[in-house]
């Protein structure tokens, strides 16, 4: 599998080749239409989901398991970047089950934005640019993801964000897009700096940059090896159970910040300032799984010295869970609903990573369900996630507009879109053979044996994921048509190049749903992610537990059906009695229980009015006082001085005579 290398390189030359050659030359005309670089961009991202699908093609179905049942780590192609006595960097490609999903999931979610961008930004200034932006983020991502040890999936990690923040503040002369692309560099870079700490801690101790002490690594023919790490040691054994488990927790205080957990959640709702192609690129497969995909990685260490600390995961992941659902459902902006859905959904996956502890699940026959049910959900809320996100990008097309008071009744005049939306809403919803039925449901039933209120809570979550999603289906597609905004600009279904990449992943979750549904009711051991993805490596098939299943299923019927008497009319009585209600908490959520304004407030009015300020006012009269203090006793001092430097002899030696006479009279009497 050399030929992996290549999906690095592709988006990497398409990167150089887009970015720094000149497509086009106002002065001289055009040589290139800024459609080539679309090309460009879209054809290398072709030739990389090409590579993708053969290499997992190969992986899972042609290289065989080993002695234990689980299939191998590939590594093939590993090389020492930098040398540091016994401890080397290395850049290199890992093939195991996760990185192999993920390298499905980016590339075909990738694939499906570039084409999408040639209908939505076009016309647009900067289409270069653009396509250039894209090709480094998915180049990033897809280095993150193989990467071979931590200190590699860091830089791709810093790479990750650099290129977020070029996306998002894509409008830079827009003042919100400029806010917004600062606001998520500087929490994400935040969040980053824990990470960096807890690598380093991590590689003192352990003398490896190593994501795991244990199995079995298949080199290729000259590859260079990674550090052993003997667990042995008596520096390991010495932080095993102090040191290790801090340095995993700040790494995933790392991984909070880049997947928005709360309070790290800040930057992703404004991210929303972007093209929505990138709203859907980021949020669906790409940079906000990233911090469930480190804790993936990393989970055997997790395991083996910090069992206990993965409680914080789970706690976080189920508070984030019911904030974000109970903000979406009071938001207007459709963009922002999504957002927020991401939030929530991503806090799902790390409550199911939280909840997959040693001796849980044994009725199931299997105690690694929620590392599974988290890798699932990564997938499946990928493919409904981008397409609900491209699916807002039509609607924001058609109508000019992210606010649902200016949408209702579209369902007439964009079938497609109205179509696939519906689809992905079912998916996100866990309605019974719709992709995210089967992940969802597998991460309650993980959560149930974790804690009956883990499970109960999480139940609920997805009660309230039904309902606001189902409010923002009726909102868009039903509800009160606004006719004045219609009769300016007709609504229209968006383009082929548009329409095509929702019908590709609406497919993609149906036909997912259908056969995961039916593998975990009929036991079909080859329909189980299960088989291919799993915590020990060993393949099993889920068997669905009938009443979870059963209750989960009753509870999103229910929401949906509640959404639908309350916001599928012209008109919303009983929504306006509900906001007249409660119209504080409304407002509350509304404005995101005002984190913002909290954050604003630490910042502005505590550290830089009351730390900062001070510090500045010392190092401005003090610091510099002192500094230009001596300047000017130097200049004064010389000033005085000059007489002295008269060119007469006689002076000089009046001078240096007076010089030894007091050396002499400080030598004899001192």
């Amino acid at each position: 599998m050399s030929y992996t290398l290549f999906i690095l390189l592709l988006p990497l030359f398409s990167f150089l080749l887009i970015g720094i050659v000149d497509l086009d030359i106002p002065k001289t005309g055009k040589v290139w239409s800024h459609k080539v670089a679309g090309l460009i961009g879209t054809a290398s991202l072709g030739i990389v989901t090409i590579l993708s699908y053969m290499t997992a093609y190969q992986y899972f179905f042609c290289t065989p398991r080993l002695a234990d049942g689980t299939l191998p780590t590939l590594v093939p192609y590993n090389t020492t970047w930098l040398p540091l006595g016994d401890l080397h960097f290395d850049l290199g490609i890992l093939l195991d089950p996760i990185s192999v999903m993920m390298l499905i999931v980016i590339s075909t979610v990738s694939l499906m934005v570039h084409i999408y961008s040639f209908g939505y930004m076009h016309g647009e200034r900067g289409f270069q640019r653009y396509y250039a932006y894209l090709s480094l983020f998915t180049m990033s991502m897809l280095g993150l993801v193989v990467a071979t040890n931590i200190f590699q999936m860091y830089l791709f990690w810093e790479l990750v964000g650099v290129s977020s923040y070029l996306l998002i503040g894509f409008y830079y002369t827009t003042a919100p897009a400029i806010a917004a692309s600062k606001k998520a560099f500087i929490v994400t870079r935040f969040a980053d700096m824990f990470f960096l700490v807890g690598i380093l801690i991590f590689g003192y101790y352990t003398q490896s940059f190593n994501f795991s002490f244990a199995g079995t690594v298949e080199y290729a023919d000259n590859v260079a090896h990674f550090i052993p790490c003997n667990p042995e040691t008596a520096l390991v054994k010495n932080a095993a159970m102090t040191v290790l488990p801090i340095s995993l927790v700040l790494m995933f205080i790392g991984g909070a910040g880049k997947s928005a957990m709360f309070p790290l959640h800040i930057w992703l709702p404004d991210a929303m300032e972007g093209p929505t192609p990138v709203s859907a690129l980021i949020h669906a497969a790409t940079m906000v799984v990233a911090g469930v995909f480190q804790i993936a990685r990393m989970f055997p260490i997790w395991i083996e010295y910090a069992p206990q600390s993965l409680s914080i995961v789970v706690w976080v992941g189920a508070f984030t869970a019911f904030y974000a659902a109970a903000v979406a459902c009071a938001q207007s902006d459709i963009k922002r609903v999504l957002a927020f859905s991401t939030i929530s959904q991503i806090a799902f996956m790390m409550v199911a990573l939280g909840v997959c502890l040693p001796g849980h699940g044994e009725h199931l026959n299997h105690s690694g369900l929620g590392y599974m049910a988290s890798m699932f959900h990564l997938f499946t809320h990928a493919m409904f996630k981008a397409c609900l996100f491209l699916g807002a990008g039509c609607i924001i097309h058609a109508v000019h507009s992210n606010e649902m008071a200016l949408m209702g009744g579209l369902r007439k005049y964009m079938p497609i879109t109205h179509w696939t939306f519906l689809i992905s809403c079912l998916a996100i919803a866990g309605i019974p053979f719709f992709s995210g039925f089967s992940s969802k449901d597998e991460i309650v039933t993980a959560c149930f044996q974790y804690s009956p209120w883990c499970g109960a809570w999480m139940t609920m979550v997805a009660a309230m994921t039904a309902f606001y999603m189902f409010r923002l289906y009726y909102g868009i597609f039903w509800g009160t048509e606004n006719k004045e905004a219609h009769a300016h600009h007709t609504p229209h279904e968006a383009p082929w190049t548009m329409t095509l990449p929702l019908v590709v992943l609406s497919v993609i979750t149906v036909g997912t749903g259908v056969v995961t549904t039916l593998g975990g009711f009929l036991h079909w051991d080859w329909a189980s992610f299960g088989s291919i993805v799993s915590a020990s490596g060993l393949p099993y098939t889920v068997h669905f537990d009938p009443v979870v299943a059963s209750v989960s299923t009753v509870v999103a019927v229910c929401s949906i059906l509640l959404a639908t008497w309350i916001f599928k009319g012209e008109k919303q009585p009983i929504a306006d009695k509900m906001y007249a209600a409660a119209p504080r908490l409304h407002r509350w959520a509304y404005k995101r229980f005002y984190m913002d304004e909290v954050y604003q407030f630490i910042t502005h009015r505590i550290i830089f009015a009351r730390v900062s300020k001070p510090i500045a006012w010392f190092d401005r009269h003090i610091v510099d006082g002192f500094f230009d203090f001596l300047a000017w006793g130097t200049h004064s001092l010389s000033y005085q001085i000059r007489n002295l430097q008269s060119g007469s002899v006689q002076q000089y030696a009046l001078v240096f005579f007076l010089g030894i006479l007091l050396v002499v009279f400080s030598v004899l009497f001192f």
